[in-house]
């Protein structure tokens, strides 16, 4: 993770993915979904997994360890996550550092979410990441993470509909 810290410096949209849903309901109840870890496993990532927490610890200097599991070819697969929350300010944003539960995972990256209130009172949520280098960006992008990070803000909306 030493590396990721000057990489983290400058902010290069060649590194970038930015993904954006607008949700029908305050950003207090949206922000309240992230807090929750009971509420955040149950809505966050792609369709057709399911999340097991390991450890939730919502706050600045905490961690989120999960893993995301699905059945593939008739196998349980598991994918073991890491998010480090290094800064959340109430109702505005939440940044993380996210990948592996390695501590010198190289394909670590920073996620920042913000919530901004429209004046109709629905929240316009963005997640904007930042990967190491714009190799590892089109790489994340190959394998199908744009469509993914839809998939789970499509859950985020389901959740806050039920």
């Amino acid at each position: 993770m030493k590396g990721m810290t000057s990489l983290l410096e400058t902010w290069e949209l060649d590194r970038e993915i930015v993904l954006a849903r607008v949700l029908d309901h305050p950003r207090e109840k949206v922000f309240a979904a992230w807090m929750d870890p009971a509420a955040l496993g149950a809505w966050y990532g792609p369709a057709g997994l399911r999340i097991e927490t390991h450890e939730a610890d919502i706050r600045e200097g905490g961690v989120w360890r999960f893993d995301m599991v699905g059945v593939f070819e008739g196998k349980e697969e598991r994918f073991p996550n890491l998010m480090r929350f290094l800064e959340i300010v109430r109702n505005e944003r939440i940044v993380m550092d996210y990948g592996t539960p390695d501590p010198d995972d190289p394909d670590r990256f920073r996620m920042t979410v913000t919530f901004d209130q429209q004046a109709d009172g629905k929240t316009v949520l963005t997640l904007c990441q930042l990967h190491p280098s714009r190799e590892r960006r089109a790489a994340v992008i190959g394998f199908g993470a744009v469509g993914y990070g839809m998939q789970t803000l499509d859950g985020l909306a389901a959740w806050l509909d039920r």
